[in-house]
């Protein structure tokens, strides 16, 4: 039997982190993903999923992520059942993931300043070979050399 499921979505609300009885921490929060099936108005349908990561992930999604962040997600579908305080027995169906992937491009999500994340080292300057001169510099052409290499 395989229990696998892959999704990429957006949080719709800010991770909850809290901890366990036992002490371990878990994150969860609700995943929106869009089905590739449309409606009956040809209009897009949007899932929504709940999902709960545990231990050592749950620092990154709380650091990393919030409401709308883009995230690939790898678990396992689990269903729990209970009687809610009216007595009605509920049946909840949700993702606990094993693997958590931030998709935004660096600088859409959490910077890295909110993030705490400091660079020790100077970002690295372009190569003297690909810095090209000023039009100004050389009567307007950006290279001297490539009128000499053209074939006409």
């Amino acid at each position: 039997m395989l229990n696998n499921v892959v999704l990429v979505g957006r949080l719709t609300r800010d991770p909850e982190i809290r901890q366990t009885t036992s002490g371990n921490s878990v994150a969860s929060f609700t995943l929106a993903s869009d089905d590739s099936r449309r409606g009956p108005n040809n209009e897009k349908q949007t899932v929504f999923i709940n999902v709960s990561i545990f231990g050592k992930q749950t620092d990154v999604v709380s650091r990393f992520t919030r409401k709308g962040s883009l995230v690939g997600i790898t678990g396992r579908l689990i269903q729990r059942k209970y009687t809610n305080r009216a007595g009605v027995e509920v049946t909840a169906t949700e993702i606990v993931a094993e693997r958590i992937e931030l998709m935004d491009p660096k600088g859409a999500g959490v910077s890295d300043a909110e993030a705490g994340y400091q660079s020790d080292r100077p970002a690295p300057a372009a190569p003297a070979s690909q810095v090209r001169p000023e039009p100004e510099e050389n009567g307007g052409n950006l290279d001297p050399l490539l009128e000499d290499d053209l074939p006409f």
